[in-house]
């Protein structure tokens, strides 16, 4: 299937859903009948083109394939409580598919995947799949799980929500503010995944990095006024633009230092700073906007020396106050480090072990064995170094990176 399909497919998938939700009220049945449909347009469109109105043509199909869905759990009679679902009126096949509506339900589609009721494993498996327009195949594959697992969370998640009462409506304004900081977390992890996969053979996957940023600018289209949002999508595009310079041909990793900056995407840049400039000027800033403001630092350097490592320490030690946890506190530890140099960072390091036990915290725990390597390195201290750089590999299911740290105990005096 060409890109132009998939593009096309995963663009439409969230509206055809919010069309069926909308007139059927069946968050489980509709998504069914969505990825049925998209699974049609594959089938055709190679053949025949992409239709003029794509999103009418899968919104019929999946219409459609709606009522054989109802007409299946009446003959069933599988729950009494689906009867009243079964309104004849509601199946007449007689009847006009779901009207095209001009305006996005996405944000309501995306609201409802992210529902509270929900694991954040699910919440994250349910956007790909409903928002995202990924196959249940796709979604296992990122996260290291057969399909049959998959599917099979995917499923209880439809049927958690269902139980759940979870309505097709945009949450009041508290209610929304709570869903929209769940939904940016899921977004947020999708991207992270991407950047670094957990596992694999390759670093990253292009093809969820891709996909939350795209979920991510139809939020902030969305959702315009949202500074914590513009910012997520800021931090993204600043944090993706130095993918090209992340690996060399052979999928081998460059850190951050090493990297050919003249490989760095501009253009990302460029629109990463100007979000993360807008928001900022709102004077509500949030845990993603000082992130973004992070990477717009490193942006603003030409190289590595260059960086204005003492003004990223301090946006570091403001995130952690408003987001006490240990990756914020161990990026910290490195900053404090480039700054003030790699004794402070042990320094720094050591203490933050006394008071939070950061070395134990499962979150970090291969991160700091690898920053631990690495100040104890820059101090000519090689045994710790390789110690800590053994452990950190030990630590890792992902295996270009795996690679790298054990290629630094041969290579750690250079």
């Amino acid at each position: 299937m060409n890109r132009r399909i998939v593009d096309v497919l995963r663009e439409q998938a969230p509206h055809v859903l919010g069309a069926l939700v909308r007139r059927f009220g069946r968050f489980e049945l509709a998504e069914d009948a969505v990825q049925e449909a998209l699974l049609v347009a594959a089938q055709r469109w190679p053949g025949e083109g992409i239709p003029d109105e794509p999103r009418s043509w899968l919104i019929r199909v999946g219409y459609r394939r709606m009522i054989d869905l109802i007409r299946s759990e009446q003959a069933s009679r599988r729950r009494e409580e689906d009867a009243a679902y079964a309104d004849p009126m509601l199946v007449d096949p007689t009847r006009p598919a779901p009207a095209v509506i001009d305006h996005d339900d996405s944000l309501r589609v995306l609201l409802m995947c992210c529902h509270p009721s929900l694991s954040g494993v699910s919440q994250v498996a349910l956007t790909l799949r409903a928002v995202g327009g990924l196959s249940t195949e796709e979604i296992a594959r990122a996260y290291g799980a057969t399909e049959t697992t998959m599917g099979t969370r995917i499923s209880r998640a439809k049927q958690t929500l269902r139980k759940s009462g979870a309505r097709f409506d945009i949450p009041d304004d508290d209610d929304l503010a709570g869903r929209v900081a769940v939904a940016m977390r899921v977004l947020y992890l999708i991207f992270n995944e991407g950047y670094t996969a957990t596992a694999g053979d390759r670093l990253t996957r292009v093809d969820l990095t891709a996909e939350a940023v795209r979920l991510t600018r139809m939020l902030h289209a969305l959702l315009p006024d949202e500074a914590e949002v513009a910012g997520l999508l800021a931090l993204m595009l600043l944090t993706d633009a130095r993918r090209d310079a992340r690996t060399d041909p052979r999928d081998e990793l460059i850190v951050l230092p090493d990297q050919d900056r003249s490989l760095w995407d501009q253009d990302m840049i460029i629109e990463g700073r100007r979000l993360i400039d807008d928001a900022w000027r709102r004077e509500r800033v949030g845990p993603y906007q000082l992130q973004a403001a992070i990477a717009s630092t490193h942006a603003q350097a030409a190289s590595a020396q260059d960086t204005d490592w003492p003004q990223i320490a301090a946006l570091y030690l403001w995130l952690e106050r408003l987001q006490p946890a240990a990756p914020v506190r161990l990026a910290r530890v490195v900053a404090v480090a480039e700054a003030f140099g790699p004794r402070r960072g042990i320094a720094l390091l050591d203490q933050l072990d006394r008071e939070h036990g950061i070395t134990d915290d499962p979150l970090v725990t291969q991160r700091t064995h690898a920053v631990r390597a690495h100040l104890h390195d820059r101090l000519g201290e090689h045994d710790r170094a390789a110690g800590e750089y053994r452990a950190a590999a030990e630590l890792t299911t992902n295996e270009a990176e795996r690679r790298y740290l054990l290629g630094r105990i041969s290579g750690q005096s250079e």
